[in-house]
């Protein structure tokens, strides 16, 4: 356990940042499965829907430093390869 005061205080804003961190990623996560499982049933309306909302949630995630802006781009990316293949 840290000692110095200046050290217990980054314990605790690192506590808050992992907490919002891991809250914006499992939003993410979320928005992307409810978009494959709309690919998965062939559902092209309800995909390009839900790709909307996912990539929201991405571009999001990564003007908070949540993601870096190439991952967040490359998830995007997949997932408008995968609306595609659907058509």
């Amino acid at each position: 356990m840290a000692n110095i005061k200046s050290a217990k205080k980054r314990i605790l804003v690192i506590e808050t940042k992992t907490a919002r961190n891991k809250s914006i990623k499992s939003a993410v996560k979320t928005a992307v499965k409810k978009f494959e499982a709309a690919v998965k049933a062939g559902d092209k309306e309800l995909a390009k829907k839900e790709l909307v909302n996912a990539t929201s949630a991405i571009d999001k995630a990564a003007s908070k430093g949540v993601y870096h802006k190439n991952t967040a781009s490359r998830k995007i990316s997949r997932m408008n390869v995968a609306l595609n293949k659907l058509a």
